[in-house]
């Protein structure tokens, strides 16, 4: 579609302005006069009202002269492009203009010829912007289009360790992410998907992953977080932020709500690597978490929601489960690596830690917190665990 750009005439001679006007082939070069001005504040207004693309423009005129003129429309209309009009003896006040960017200019009297040459080289970088600042728009709209893609392939490279610390940064600020590493890498996995049920179809399976990172974006809502899957189907999550334990737990709980089936998962803090050995942790702790029969993962679960409960203990939850305590115990230490008693208490220290760290309560508020009946207790089972008593410990951090 051929485009027809819009000329303003500025001359305080009217002789000047017909005679421009009359000399010019105006339509041949795609070109439409939208108005004239005899004073430069009167062709300041006109301009901008207009949405002048070329401004022919005197440099002698009253109220605001040229200088000023171009000065202000710089400001206003930055794109117009701007053909100065001067005398001879003017020749170094047009100097002057030049400095400010004007694209050509014409001695006085104006020669019709060298006036239609000018503006069809105008013309033509016009068309050249144009053009330049539509490919640019169009490529910026295929790229806002594309993000989530570019983003994920960005992802994959850096869990995998194949990026230089320079290209992290410049992708990380490309791709509108925040400029430092995430202080939670997670990996989230359906077991089902890897048990080939023949109910799930691909479509199931793809629609109940769908809807798991569905439910994870809403309670990562107030963070910023990224996720994708990795080359074999694991969602991975990056945050930026600090959610509590509280809110992991929740998005298993109401995937088993609503979705009606489980997933293992696994956050590791920012603090403990950077994002391909942090990747590599979280995926290696969900394969292990996969293959732990059901009364261990199960256990593991009561120990995450309910370790504030001062009577949790393995021979209760052995009841919940319908097994021998016995047994549980030792299927627990076979699996895990560790006893119930010393993942409870880890848990428990944890969230210690996190309420010392995080907030004012008062020891004996944070031992009941934890679940501990006294005081004294928490304050004996923390110095153990960390060396150093509570309020030692909170002074310390």
């Amino acid at each position: 579609m051929t485009r027809t750009w819009k000329v303003l005439i500025a001359d305080d001679e009217s002789i000047i302005r017909e005679g421009i006007r009359s000399s010019i082939p105006w339509e041949d070069l795609q070109l439409e006069v939208v108005g004239e001005a005899e004073d430069g504040e009167e062709a300041l207004e006109l301009a901008v009202e207009k949405q002048a693309n070329i401004l022919l423009v005197d440099l002698s005129m009253p109220i605001m002269n040229g200088l000023a003129l171009i000065s202000h429309l710089r400001q206003q209309l930055p794109k117009c492009k701007i053909v100065i009009i001067t005398g001879h003896d003017e020749f170094n006040y047009a100097y002057e203009a030049i400095k400010l960017e004007v694209d050509d200019y014409i001695l006085k009297p104006v020669n019709p010829d060298m006036l239609g040459e000018v503006l069809a080289r105008v013309v033509q970088k016009l068309e050249e912007t144009t053009v330049n600042e539509e490919l640019l728009q169009m490529a910026s709209k295929q790229i806002d289009k594309n993000f989530a893609l570019l983003r994920e392939r960005f992802c994959l490279e850096w869990i995998k360790g194949e990026l230089g610390e320079a290209e992290i940064r410049e992708q990380l600020s490309f791709l509108r992410m925040p400029g430092e590493e995430p202080d939670y890498v997670g990996v989230i996995r359906w077991p089902e998907q890897s048990k080939g049920k023949a109910f799930f179809s691909e479509k199931d399976r793809q629609l109940l992953l769908f809807a798991i990172e569905n439910i994870m974006e809403e309670h990562l809502e107030p963070f910023t977080s990224v996720h994708f899957r990795d080359k074999v189907g694991l969602i991975v999550v990056l945050i930026w932020g600090k959610p509590q334990e509280a809110v992991f737990r929740q998005i298993e709980a109401d995937v088993a709500g609503y979705l009606k089936i489980e997933i293992v998962a696994s956050y590791q803090p920012g603090s403990s690597g950077d994002v391909p050995s942090l990747y590599a942790e979280a995926r290696a702790s969900v394969n292990r978490e996969t293959k732990l029969s059901p009364f261990v993962r199960r256990t593991k679960e009561i120990i995450a929601d309910r370790f504030e409960d001062r009577d949790l203990s393995l021979e209760g939850i052995a009841g919940e489960l319908n097994v021998s305590a016995v047994y549980l115990s030792r299927i627990f230490k076979q699996e895990m690596g560790t006893s119930f008693i010393s993942m409870l208490t880890a848990a428990r220290m944890k969230e210690a830690i996190r309420l010392l760290n995080e907030t004012d309560l008062a020891i004996h508020e944070i031992a009941e917190k934890t679940g501990y009946e006294s005081q004294h207790y928490f304050s004996t089972a923390f110095k153990k665990t960390t060396g150093l008593p509570p309020n030692q410990y909170r002074k310390r951090n």
